[in-house]
């Protein structure tokens, strides 16, 4: 739950280095924690366009979002669950787990919530339901000893409202290392079963980021030009399960 004013640092980190993690973002979006608050009972990002572009190891930011990581990792056998109302700009809202790839070979990443807000006018072909759509993905990502990203499984669910429209709740029970089943709302939609054996810890991240197949315009688009509500992704909370017996 997110009651204050204040974001629970014994639980989330807000700052995007620290704690095994360095990833900054995907230029042009830069994470900054100045983006994220808590308020009305809700974690929220807004994203904006930069006053200035920042150059940062060569590479040029020009947007504003964020990334939450847990700070404890979470199991295979529990549920995760968010309950998330996405921004409507170009900009992404996501809710997702991924491991620390402590041994180069485990790098893996569970996408239970991955949209955007609005299509932009240069977006790709396939991408263009993206701003009404529940979508998943079950992968290994590459490392330097994995060369080459490994049999992503993904499936989606197109939604009859847009993904901005309202609060909708994003589940995934990771039920054992090779099988994960999705919920929207609290009703089944579908099954992915890694072809890598998703057997160790992982993080929950919440990432507001800007994508190469859905860019913002060089004009800002509705990054720049959305109101504050527009430009913010909403958390209600963010939960987990874990099956107990129960006499």
């Amino acid at each position: 739950e997110f009651e204050g004013s204040r974001l629970d640092k014994n639980k989330w980190q807000a700052n995007p280095k620290g704690n095994g993690w360095s990833w900054i973002g995907r230029p042009p979006g830069l994470f900054d924690e100045k983006a994220i608050k808590v308020a009305d009972g809700k974690l929220k990002v807004t994203v904006s366009k930069l006053p200035k572009p920042k150059v940062i190891n060569n590479k040029e930011f020009l947007y504003q979002g964020a990334i939450i990581r847990s700070i404890n990792p979470g199991q295979h056998g529990w549920y995760y669950e968010a309950k998330m109302k996405a921004n409507k700009t170009e900009m992404s809202s996501t809710f997702w787990l991924m491991s620390k790839n402590s041994n180069c070979k485990t790098k893996h990443e569970l996408d239970i919530q991955e949209n955007v807000g609005v299509i932009s006018p240069l977006v790709h072909s396939w991408a263009t339901e993206w701003d009404h759509i529940f979508h998943s993905n079950a992968f290994h990502r590459v490392t330097k000893c994995q060369p080459d990203e490994k049999s992503r499984k993904e499936n989606h669910t197109l939604l009859a409202e847009k993904n901005w429209e309202r609060y909708f709740v994003y589940a995934a029970w990771w039920k054992s290392p090779t099988e994960v089943l999705f919920y929207l709302d609290g009703k089944y939609q579908y099954t992915l079963n890694p072809t890598t054996s998703f057997n160790v810890p992982m993080w929950i991240q919440m990432a507001i980021e800007t994508y190469d197949w859905n860019p913002v315009p060089s004009d800002g688009g509705k990054v720049k030009t959305a109101t504050l509500d527009e430009r913010t992704t909403q958390y209600e909370w963010v939960r987990t399960w874990k099956l107990s017996d129960v006499e």
